[in-house]
């Protein structure tokens, strides 16, 4: 039994690497993370659809913004390092529908492309962000509508 716990922990750190080093070829590593988060993040605030929101929301952005690193890094290197439940925060949240989401990726890709090293490192993470969005609203409108809101993201941007 030992075996096969430390064989399925060698394969998880190695499907992890391989995930971290796919992702560092195209570009996209710790620090483009960072600059990630704080430029987006800067954008959102900024915002006059999304700004309010976060605002009621985030007192200690500091924070906030580590967590979001943590977050992108466990998406984007298979890390595990976050935990938590993006779904139920965003569900918490009154009134939010398809054009926060829309807002959120526009402003995500622009974000994308001022930092763009490499195409294939853009396309990588805005198809992770694009998912990301689609399952938050997705499971919003599925709880709001029923099955009728299992679509609910299809007309979600693309970058």
């Amino acid at each position: 039994m030992q075996q096969v716990r430390e064989r399925s922990r060698e394969e998880v750190q190695a499907a992890r690497a391989a995930k971290r080093a796919e992702a560092e070829a195209l570009g996209v590593d710790d620090a483009f993370v960072a600059r990630l988060v704080e430029s987006f993040y800067a954008a959102v605030r900024e915002d006059a659809l999304l700004g309010p929101i976060f605002a009621d929301r985030i007192a200690d952005w500091p924070t906030h913004l580590e967590r979001m690193k943590s977050f992108w890094r466990s998406i984007l290197f298979n890390s595990g390092e976050f935990s938590g439940n993006p779904m139920r925060q965003h569900m918490a949240i009154p009134g939010l529908e398809e054009r926060h989401f829309s807002r959120w990726l526009d402003l995500f890709y622009a974000t994308l492309r001022d930092l763009e090293e490499s195409r294939g490192g853009t396309l990588l993470v805005a198809a992770r962000a694009r998912s990301i969005a689609d399952s938050l609203l997705t499971g919003i409108a599925v709880r709001r509508d029923g099955l009728v809101g299992s679509r609910a993201g299809k007309d979600l941007p693309h970058v």
